[in-house]
C-alpha cells in the first residue's frame, strides 16, 4: 500500500481529513499528520486494521519547532505482513507539551516516550513510568529544545571542558 492509500484508509477509519506529504525528491516514507486529539486512536487503528497492520513501531521521536511554537511527535511504523511503511506525525504546543501515551498500542513506546520527555519536555498522559531516562531527575531544562541553555555546572561539576592541546576546535 502506498502512503497516499494509507492516508485515505486512516481518513476512513477516523472520519477525519488528514494532511499527507512526501519529500520533494520522493525519498523516505510518506507521512500523515494526525490531529493531537486523535493521536492514540489513529495509532491503535494503524496497528489493528487488517488493511494496515502496523504492528512494528520502528521509532518514536520528537522535533522542536520553535518557529511554529510546537513540538512534533514522529512515529515510524512498519507492517511485516503487508511490507509497507508510513510515518505518523502530530504536534503539541511548546507551552503545554502534553500528548496521550501510545504505550498501550506499542509497549516499546515506553522507552521512546521517556526519552522525548527527558530531552524535549513532552508529558505523556497515562504513561506507566514517565521519568528521565538519560539525565538526572534534577537536571535543568530539556537539551533538545532549540532554545536550551546548558548550565555552566551541575552540582559543582563543570559541564564543559577545554579542548585538548593540538586538537582541532
Amino acid at each position: 500500500m502506498e502512503a497516499s492509500e494509507i492516508k485515505k484508509r486512516l481518513e476512513e477509519l477516523l472520519s477525519s481529513e488528514l494532511v499527507w506529504k512526501i519529500g520533494e525528491k520522493q525519498t523516505g516514507d510518506g507521512w500523515v499528520e494526525i490531529p493531537l486529539e486523535k493521536w492514540t486512536e489513529a495509532c491503535r487503528l494503524a496497528r489493528d486494521d487488517e488493511k494496515l497492520l502496523f504492528e512494528f513501531l520502528r521509532a518514536l521521536s520528537g522535533v522542536d519547532r520553535p518557529g511554529e511554537n510546537n513540538i512534533e511527535l514522529v512515529a515510524h511504523l512498519f507492517s511485516y505482513r503487508h511490507r509497507h511503511a508510513v510515518v505518523l506525525k502530530t504536534k503539541v504546543s511548546r507551552e503545554n507539551p502534553v500528548a496521550a501515551s501510545v504505550c498501550s498500542v506499542w509497549p516499546a513506546a515506553e522507552w521512546y516516550e521517556r526519552e522525548i520527555f527527558d530531552l524535549l519536555g513532552v508529558n505523556f498522559r497515562e504513561h506507566p513510568d514517565l521519568r528521565r531516562i538519560l539525565l538526572p531527575e534534577d537536571w535543568p531544562g530539556h537539551p533538545l529544545r532549540k532554545d536550551y541553555q546548558q548550565p555552566a555546572s551541575y552540582r559543582g561539576i563543570p559541564t564543559s571542558r577545554p579542548a585538548p592541546e593540538g586538537s582541532a576546535s
